[in-house]
């Protein structure tokens, strides 16, 4: 192995860290440490082992950021200008003065929107919007109305807002209250700016609340997604609460399904004829992520077809509807939208992230078409774009690179040179830089180093401390040590891994091991961070926790990810098989308590554990679980395994269904019933099968009224009853 300062490795092999087992004699100060508690792992109660760190929001201009603080005095939110390099700080909105001028029932920190000077807000109380303006210190109603107005959008120049009511498009003119009405065919199953769930929860991400609509910089047009639902299938969803219940009516697309229809218009600010995107309006692919050039002149959108393999960029004539394309691809396996695409101010071209050669890297178009420059390249991934600077022509990006459990701070020229790593110290690095680049706030965290805020220069180097989350606290409790390593497959892989060894741990005794996973294609469990309180105190208890990253996960770009189309379930059960099998080497591990644990796509891991795996894992507890691809969304599922006609026994395989019949463990299944992502429906059908098998060792809870996951009191009984299935099954307590 060679390895290079610059954290190069030769390809195919990962260096970590060396894995140390050796323990030092437990001494008496350690042996009368506090121990964390279940309120403190899980319920943030005190004492904190954490100092909160602080809210940074934004950077206002190239040497101030802003930074929110509550007055413990008034009991009212505050945002200071902080110099950046002094730390200095000065008043620049005091939310204080802005409840003066609402109604008690409003609070002022609680908007729904803003413009980017802090002057125009919006507010909502009890589906009406109210408008305050700080200049003026002028607040009103702006709307009166039976429906809801939904997702309030402010225009760039602050003078409109936009929002969907009852699936139809609406402005209002601020100053002069009128109203114009974009859209008039919404209904039951017809949306204008109000996305299609499938779209929602997969296209434009659930952060879109399901806005699906976007202001023109100039604030002259908005551009919005209108969408035919009705050819969609429906899937109940049942509520217990009251007498006799109530019945949610979801339309959701289920792999192999109908789509919705969906078109992409352009409509002028205070109404008039909507001009239609040249796509054909009711065809069987995807259309969305519209970005607007900047002077407003043209609109670009991708279209997908719906075999996921085929991805293009158009620019729309604003008059007329037109397509041009600007871009073309299509990969073997699956594309994903560009999400982050930028295009420079001077209508040159674009920037955009692609892994159309095996791994994500930055290239630039001009606006034929044409490859301008490629930046990056080789066998390491660009994670995300934090910053363009256009003024110097550099970009800022961060990247795995080398050691890819480690995620650092990269600038390269916009011709390609110059590629430089800034942050140095080995660990995950999360930074935003200031509008010129001269300064980076970095958030940042280790195995050994708690969350802390820095500035750095330019090139890297420290300016100051800001923040560190770490208290003096902490000494007085047993932290478990995480340890970061590589595990080599039958079959010559090289898998990341990472173990948090008990506090006390020693090669003498014997520990149960659980697997904490999500899985899915592309995402990444092992990486140099601090480990969070609920895993320190799982492993006080003496719980090894162990986590291992696939062939398929994102260390390995989409080279390795492709290795999964059509195939989910295949090498992530093959590749956690191999993570057993190299734990039981271990003297210290407890073959007859090997679990598994995960959420969603790892629940979905988990129930795979415990049927295909069955004879390395004997325990698991799973929460709102995929269990058979042809009951999850057509999207997600068809992106990696095709549709369930092209792709029989890919779907037959990933069912957990197939393998039941060699479940001899113990499993724990909770589901929401009101889940809207992952339907019940699922884990219900697991449950039938493993009955109809007479099967016994598995449980089931139910969460009322409970979607994706749980939250309040329902979320602090599945935390306990988590942590008592383990201490129950584990530890005999």
């Amino acid at each position: 192995m060679v390895y290079h300062k610059k954290h190069f490795l030769i390809p195919g092999i990962f260096l970590f860290c060396l894995i140390f087992l050796s323990t030092l004699p437990i001494s008496e100060a350690q042996k009368n440490r506090k121990k964390i508690t279940f309120d403190q792992a899980y319920s943030n109660a005190e004492p904190f082992l954490f100092k909160t760190l602080p809210s940074i929001r934004q950077w206002l201009d190239d040497t101030h950021y802003l930074l929110m603080e509550m007055d413990e005095k008034s009991q009212s939110q505050k945002l200071f200008k902080v110099n950046a390099a002094k730390g200095t700080k000065i008043l620049y909105l005091d939310y204080g003065q802005i409840q003066k001028a609402l109604p008690e029932r409003i609070s002022a920190s609680r908007h729904v929107d803003l413009t980017e000077d802090y002057n125009e807000f919006l507010y909502t109380i009890e589906d009406d919007l109210y408008y305050y303006s700080r200049p003026n210190n002028i607040f009103k109603r702006l709307t009166a109305t039976a429906g809801a107005e939904r997702n309030p959008r402010l225009s760039p120049d602050g003078k409109y807002v936009a929002f969907t009511r009852d699936h139809n498009l609406y402005t209002l003119d601020i100053a002069s209250g009128l109203e114009y009405q974009l859209t008039e065919d919404g209904s039951k199953t017809i949306y204008n700016g109000w996305a299609s769930w499938v779209y929602y929860e997969e296209i434009l991400g659930r952060g879109s609340r399901y806005a699906a609509f976007w202001w023109a910089p100039d604030s002259h047009h908005i551009a919005f997604l209108r969408f035919d639902d009705s050819p969609v299938p429906t899937f109940p969803l049942f509520s217990s609460n009251g007498d006799h219940g109530r019945l949610e009516i979801e339309r959701y697309p289920k792999a192999g399904d109908p789509n919705p229809f969906v078109q992409l218009g352009v409509v002028p600010a205070q109404g008039g004829k909507t001009v239609w995107a040249d796509i054909e309006e009711n065809a069987d692919h995807y259309v969305a992520w519209p970005f607007w050039f900047r002077d407003s002149s043209k609109l670009t959108f991708q279209w997908m077809n719906r075999d996921q393999n085929h991805v293009k960029i158009y620019a729309m004539n604003l008059e007329t509807g037109k397509k041009e394309e600007l871009y073309d691809e299509s990969q073997p396996a699956w594309v994903e939208f560009f999400e982050d695409l930028y295009f420079f101010k001077d209508g040159s071209g674009f920037l955009l992230r692609s892994d159309r050669d095996g791994w994500k890297h930055l290239y630039t178009y001009d606006l034929e078409g044409n490859l301008r420059n490629r930046l990056t390249e080789g066998e390491w991934t660009v994670t995300n774009v934090t910053r363009v600077d256009e003024g110097n022509k550099r970009v800022f990006f961060h990247a795995r690179e080398g050691i890819t459990a480690e995620t650092h701070l990269y600038r390269v020229n916009l011709d390609g040179s110059g590629l430089t790593q800034l942050t140095r110290e080995a660990g995950s690095h999360r930074c935003d830089v200031s509008p010129a680049g001269t300064s980076i706030i970095d958030r940042f965290s280790s195995i050994s180093v708690p969350s802390q805020i820095n500035l750095l220069r330019t090139d890297g180097t420290l300016a100051r401390n800001i923040a560190d989350s770490r208290s003096g606290l902490m000494e007085d409790y047993p932290i478990g040590k995480k340890e970061i390593f590589v595990i080599t497959t039958e079959d010559g892989r090289t898998l990341p891994a990472f173990w948090i060894l008990p506090p006390d741990f020693s090669k003498d005794k014997i520990y149960p091991i659980l697997f904490t996973i999500y899985g899915g294609p592309g995402s990444s469990g092992v990486s140099q961070s601090f480990p969070r309180l609920s895993q320190l105190y799982l492993a006080q208890e003496g719980i090894i926790v162990f986590a291992v990253d696939h062939r398929g996960s994102g260390h390995f770009g989409k080279k390795g990810q492709a290795l999964m189309h059509r195939n989910l379930g295949k090498w992530e059960m093959f590749d956690l098989i191999q993570g057993v099998k190299w734990l039981r080497k271990k003297p210290f591990v407890d073959k007859n308590r090997i679990g598994i644990s995960g959420g969603s796509y790892g629940g979905y891991t988990t129930c795979m554990a415990l049927t295909y795996g069955a004879e390395y894992f004997t325990h698991g507890y799973a929460s709102s679980s995929v269990t058979d691809w042809r009951l999850y969304d057509s999207v997600y599922t068809e992106r990696y395994m095709d549709r369930p006609v092209d792709n029989p026994e890919g779907y037959e395989f990933g069912a957990a269904m197939t393998h039941a019949a060699k479940f001899e463990g113990t499993l724990f299944m909770s589901h929401g019933n009101l889940d809207d992502n992952v339907h019940m429906q699922n884990t219900i059908q697991l449950i039938d099968k493993l009955m109809d098998l007479e099967k016994s060792g598995f449980g089931f809870m139910v969460y009322p009224d409970q979607r994706h996951g749980t939250r309040g009191k329902k979320r602090t009984h599945s935390n306990r009853h988590y942590i008592d299935f383990w201490f129950k099954n584990f530890l005999k307590r």
